[in-house]
């Protein structure tokens, strides 16, 4: 999934930085025009106060040089941190990079006002030759261009860094909306007129055949499914004990109206009990199952569950032996899985594994692996 920032980063150039809109350059461009203006009212009076009269335009264009060249440089920055985001993460090796570039950048900017001095020399010889030769060996005014770049430089990396933290935030927020959307669809499909019609019925059928132990116990799933899709909200981690609760419930209404034709095994070893996953991880892969995988066949045939602890890992696996991947079983297989695919890589990015796989022996298997958080830690 591409983050928002990388997004607005190629947005076209619309933006020299992120985060930066338009009053943001102009409050960059207005403080470096002062600047600019007060660099250029000091070189003129200082001649105005030894005597000299000239024009203000050679001490206005020494002032444009002297702080625009700043903007360019900001900008060269901010390009080089679209292009490398760690251009501006701090480090050891960041700063001697860093060092070497601000001191590139003064001996440039020392050259470049030494030329304009020159140039003023050429049309204003009183005011070039006040100042003449003074910037080509100026230490003071190298110490100063490297102090500069350096408050540059910080600047820009804290901006940066916000910027990053505030799109993190959004991106955050927006997952979750999408989340919480593929949620409510999941639930509105497992919560469908047919699964709850299915469900009274069978419920029917049992207090009609006297069977009211058997239909109380139905009532009973029933009831924790509903009450478990109300209370949970999205995205959210659950104990797996949880999660199982639910799992074991929907089998059990479905044992209801499969009987023989369904069989159920369910491995779960204590410590994965413990483990936390994002709640409804596993209950649409066992709907899928059931409804695209085994309803189908005319003869029924097994579901198996497996949850692990494999080292540091939480690893689980749904299995059927229905119809595999025909046609109606690929499309009913996909409606669930996409969704799941986006909730592991919200939780668990890049540190996650999520297989399927039609085994030659027929049917259909979901493979997850997790890092193990325990509820109880």
């Amino acid at each position: 999934m591409q983050s928002l920032m990388d997004k607005r980063f190629r947005a076209g150039g619309a933006r020299l930085v992120p985060g930066v809109g338009a009053i943001g350059l102009l409050a960059i461009l207005a403080v470096v025009s002062a600047l600019t203006a007060m660099t250029a009212r000091e070189c003129h009076l200082n001649f105005v106060f030894h005597g000299l009269h000239t024009s203000f335009l050679p001490s206005l264009l020494f002032g444009f040089v002297s702080w625009y060249w700043w903007v360019a440089v900001t900008v060269m920055i901010w390009q080089c941190a679209k292009r490398w985001p760690t251009f501006l993460h701090f480090s050891l090796r960041g700063f001697l990079l860093q060092l070497g570039i601000a001191s590139v950048v003064g001996e440039l900017h020392l050259l470049l006002l030494t030329a304009t001095i020159r140039w003023d020399s050429v049309h204003w010889p009183v005011w070039g030759h006040a100042y003449s030769g003074f910037y080509v060996t100026s230490l003071e005014r190298f110490g100063l261009d490297l102090a500069i770049y350096g408050c540059v430089y910080g600047f820009s990396a804290l901006w940066f860094a916000q910027f990053q933290a505030q799109q993190a935030l959004i991106q955050k927020i927006e997952v979750e909306r999408q989340l919480t959307q593929s949620q409510l669809k999941a639930l509105q499909m497992q919560m469908e007129p047919h699964f709850l019609f299915n469900t009274l019925n069978a419920i029917t059928s049992l207090m009609v055949q006297g069977r009211s132990n058997e239909a109380m116990t139905t009532v009973s799933h029933l009831n924790t499914i509903l009450r478990r899709t109300l209370q949970h909200r999205a995205p959210e981690k659950v104990p797996f004990s949880e999660e199982l609760r639910v799992i074991e419930s929907y089998l059990a209404i479905q044992k209801v109206r499969f009987a023989k034709r369904l069989d159920i095994k369910i491995d779960v070893t204590p410590e994965a009990l413990n483990g936390l996953i994002p709640c409804f991880l596993l209950q649409p892969i066992v709907e899928n199952a059931i409804q695209h995988g085994i309803a189908p066949m005319e003869e029924g045939g097994t579901l198996e569950t497996h949850v692990k602890r494999v080292g540091d890992r939480l690893w689980m696996q749904v299995r059927d032996n229905g119809c595999g991947l025909s046609d109606s079983g690929t499309k009913g297989h996909g409606i669930g899985l996409a969704n799941t695919r986006e909730r592991l890589a919200y939780f668990y990015p890049g540190s996650h594994e999520f297989l399927t796989a039609a085994p030659p022996a027929g049917g259909y298997e979901v493979t997850i692996q997790i890092p193990y958080e325990s509820a109880t830690a």
